[in-house]
This record gives C-alpha cells, sequence and structure tokens, in this order.
C-alpha cells in the first residue's frame, strides 16, 4: 500500500474520520509510513476537528504538516456541504490546493489517507461533485459503510458510482457502532463481503472496531 488514497463514506456521520484515523494507526503499526488529510473541512475555524480526532486516534501529536495546515488546507465555519460552507464564508475553493497539499504529504509519507466531506455526490461547487475530484486525480477509494438499515442499498449505489467513473475501490471498511439491530448488523456485513468477493475479489474488506476516546466519554 503506498500513494494517496481517498476516504469516503455511503452516507454523512457514517464513521469515516474514525476509521480513517484507525486505517492510519494500522498501517504506521505495520512500519508503513501514514499521514492522514482532510480535504474540506467545514463547521471550524483555524483548525480541523477531523484532523484532532484522527490524531487522537492515531496516538500521537500534531504533525508539522498540521501546524502548517498543510492536512487541513481549506476550512470553512459554517457546518454544511463544501459548495454552501464557502458561499457562506464568501469564499472559493482553490482545488489545487487540496492536490497541491496531497502531494507535499505524498512526498514525506508512504501513504496520504485523504479524507472527503460526506460521500461521493457532495457538491464541492454548483457544478462540480466529490466524485468528479476523485476520478480527475485517479484516487483508488477505500468507502466506509456501517451497519444500520439502508446500508446494503447505499453501499451498492456507491460501488457503482464508482465503477461507473472507472475509479478503483481499493477496500471497504465496515463500521458496526453505534450497534443497532444485531440481526441487520450482521446480515449486512455477511451480505457485503460475499457480494464484494464475487465481484470485487481484490478489494480488501476491514471491519472497524469500537474505538474508545478519553475526549468522547
Amino acid at each position: 500500500m503506498k500513494g494517496i488514497f481517498f476516504i469516503t463514506g455511503i452516507d454523512t456521520n457514517i464513521g469515516k474520520s474514525y476509521a480513517t484515523g484507525w486505517l492510519a494507526r494500522e498501517l504506521n503499526c505495520k512500519g508503513i509510513k501514514t499521514i492522514t488529510q482532510k480535504m474540506i473541512q467545514t463547521g471550524n475555524v483555524g483548525h480541523s476537528e477531523d484532523i484532532d480526532l484522527h490524531r487522537e486516534i492515531m496516538g500521537i501529536p500534531f504533525t508539522e504538516e498540521d501546524k502548517e495546515r498543510i492536512t487541513f488546507p481549506i476550512v470553512f465555519s459554517y457546518p454544511a456541504s463544501p459548495h454552501l460552507a464557502a458561499e457562506i464564508d464568501h469564499k472559493p475553493i482553490p482545488i489545487e490546493k487540496i492536490t497541491a497539499s496531497s502531494r507535499i504529504l505524498a512526498g514525506r509519507y508512504d501513504v496520504v489517507l485523504l479524507e472527503g466531506a460526506g460521500g461521493l455526490m457532495v457538491p464541492i461547487t454548483r457544478d462540480y461533485l466529490t466524485v468528479d475530484y476523485i476520478a480527475e486525480q485517479k484516487l483508488p477509494t477505500i468507502l466506509v459503510t456501517s451497519g444500520r438499515l439502508g446500508s446494503i442499498n447505499h453501499t451498492l449505489l456507491s460501488i457503482e458510482a464508482l465503477e461507473k467513473r472507472g475509479i478503483a475501490l481499493y477496500g471497504v471498511i465496515y463500521n458496526s457502532f453505534p450497534k443497532s439491530d444485531e440481526i441487520i448488523d450482521n446480515d449486512t456485513e455477511v451480505y457485503l463481503r460475499e457480494f464484494l468477493k464475487k465481484r470485487y475479489p481484490d478489494t480488501r474488506f476491514w471491519t472497524l472496531p469500537e474505538i474508545p476516546l478519553p475526549s468522547r466519554e
């Protein structure tokens, strides 16, 4: 595993940031020098709460790249989709700044995990979707899903959207927390594992464990 990987989810609040921090921690433990990056952070001023969470899960202090804001190059104050948050803050979205930051990180680390905002079809601008950026940059993608009702539908639609644009589905991270219905949760995981084994046998599948954090207690 080497290079820049895009982390997206089947929906908002699906556990993308937990999954990103956890995978970075796992890779670092295996000796693969890994850093995380937030594509566009909304709902913050001067920092990225998602990067904060990544570092807590990874068990490391803020990096020099964090202090230089390379890992979160674009931040808007309103907690909304990037296109709307940018309009509210009356600021443009310099997409090239995201790409430049990723390249800097890729020059210093083995793996860069670039976390998006929401799902694949989230608009960055009124005319440009997150999935458009992934396709243009040719980034292998890791999809975060869950065991809640409706996840199978959302997962398959997301995979179809990636396939339609020729984007490689590198892996799927299955988040089973918080648990809602154990019967649905277990069946969803089994279904998705079997689906990927048949249709996308080269795609990795990880199960995200529960991650207790002092700051969330």
